[in-house]
């Protein structure tokens, strides 16, 4: 695994699926290793999920989304609450992102088409990367954690998905997947301005109890 800058031993930014998945991966677990039990029915930025829900939507797309690269068939219907199995979800949490790191870092993973809508396979590796990084900013901001990308790599990822979100905004509003585009604030910074593209209020900030 590369550090969080994406290097392994040397410089180097990461431009495949696999090694923005794993800066990504980085970033996210010790979010979700922070959360609190006491939280997991708060409101996130993302109106559809509370904490506990969208933990559980993260781990069904971490699970399908290993299909998806190996060019096998998924399923979305079903959902389980993997919180709800054990005290231990945070380590499983961990220990299925690597497993989609590893499994969008096979060879030919990005390669050729995948899923249903026989999309590009680089294009659905992208859309797991946006999950893995705007959800991720969603829980942080419903526990009041700290969420900035720092560094080269964290910057490719968004970069990477800014691409991803203007090529697919017209179809993923029109199936309710993204909101409408909201107004960037005054000084965006490049993951607010990626936050704003899904619907998302940079600024949101938790209800006041």
């Amino acid at each position: 695994m590369k550090d969080i800058d994406g290097n392994n031993g040397g410089p180097g930014t990461p431009r495949g699926i696999g090694d923005l998945l794993d800066v990504a991966v980085q970033r996210a677990v010790p979010v979700v290793s922070a959360l609190p039990d006491g939280r997991l029915e708060a409101a996130t930025p993302c109106a559809d999920f509370d904490v506990k829900a969208l933990v559980n939507h993260l781990f069904q797309v971490m699970e399908q989304f290993q299909r998806l690269a190996a060019k096998q068939d998924s399923d979305f219907t079903e959902s389980a609450d993997r919180v709800a199995e054990g005290p231990d979800w945070r380590e499983r949490f961990g220990e299925e992102a690597r497993k989609l790191v590893a499994a969008w870092s096979a060879p030919g993973a990005e390669e050729g088409t995948t899923g249903a809508m026989n999309m590009p396979a680089a294009t659905v590796g992208s859309m797991v990367l946006l999950d893995l990084t705007v959800h991720i900013w969603d829980l942080a901001r419903a526990t009041g954690q700290e969420y900035v990308p720092e560094g080269e790599a964290s910057l490719a990822v968004v970069e990477r998905l800014s691409g991803t979100v203007a090529e697919l905004a017209p179809t993923a509003r029109s199936m309710g997947v993204f909101g409408e585009a909201v107004p960037e604030p005054a000084g965006a910074s490049a993951l607010e301005r990626l936050l704003a593209a899904t619907g998302r209020d940079p600024r949101w900030a938790a209800p006041v109890s």
